[in-house]
């Protein structure tokens, strides 16, 4: 199996904007065998809690089937970020479409405390079965819980997952949370984060791999919109930026 982690640089509530920088990096992914895409933290919005409740969508909205096309025809799972709304709650959101499949949603359980304002909790665990590897989810804060990695564990995912929006001055304690995760779980881990300004931070890219060890096996840069790509079965990544 082929994962790809994106690295991309949102541009701010522009959500048709952003949709089409995700299909570019999408279509390098199709095009060099990729069988999952994941992006970042609100990927679709960029990192915007102010702006969130009114960029939010229902996740089955019809301004998203571009994504379930493009999975349908080519046989690629694409996990974007999004702000979604259900029953007047607020969530920070990764919207999953799978070949063929009605599209999913796991919903961050885990708030920065500046999120509160603005967000509820999610209640779920996002733990999927995709070409034989079991795969976990966390978005961002989730891995600061470590009751969250440990449900990975005991689900018996081999991949953990990790949507963030990452700044320059928080990346390297997260770094260290991940790979602690896949030494302490023997589980590949993958992190997927923003360049650029969103928010109000400076993002610190560094979209990475580790293998089951804990070892870092790559990462991409901390400015360049791109996608690392990890074939599970080698353990060996590719790295594509985009021109």
């Amino acid at each position: 199996m082929k994962i790809a982690a994106a690295q991309i640089q949102p541009i701010k509530g522009d959500i048709l904007s952003n949709i089409e920088k995700h299909k570019i990096l999408i279509d390098i992914a199709i095009n060099n065998g990729t069988d999952l895409i994941i992006f970042p933290e609100l990927s679709i919005t960029g990192y915007e809690p102010g702006l969130a409740e009114q960029l939010s969508l229902h996740y089955e909205d019809p301004i998203l089937n571009n994504f379930q096309n493009i999975s349908d025809k080519n046989s690629i799972s694409i996990w974007i970020g999004m702000p979604t709304k259900s029953e007047g709650k607020l969530f920070i959101s990764c919207i999953m479409f799978h070949p063929k499949k009605r599209r999913e949603i796991y919903s961050k359980r885990n708030l920065f405390p500046t999120e509160v304002e603005f967000f509820s909790k999610g209640n779920g665990f996002c733990h999927l079965e995709i070409l034989q590897n079991k795969i976990s989810l966390a978005i961002c804060y989730d891995i600061s819980d470590p009751t969250h990695s440990y449900e990975a564990y005991e689900a018996g995912s081999n991949i953990y997952i990790a949507s963030v929006l990452n700044s320059i001055n928080g990346i390297d304690d997260d770094l260290i949370k991940l790979s602690d995760i896949a030494k302490k779980y023997t589980m590949t881990v993958l992190m997927a984060n923003f360049v650029g300004e969103s928010g109000g931070y400076v993002c610190a890219g560094k979209t990475s791999v580790w293998n089951n060890d804990g070892n870092l096996i790559d990462q991409l840069d901390n400015k360049n919109e791109g996608i690392i790509i990890l074939n599970t079965e080698s353990n060996q990544v590719e790295k594509f930026y985009r021109i």
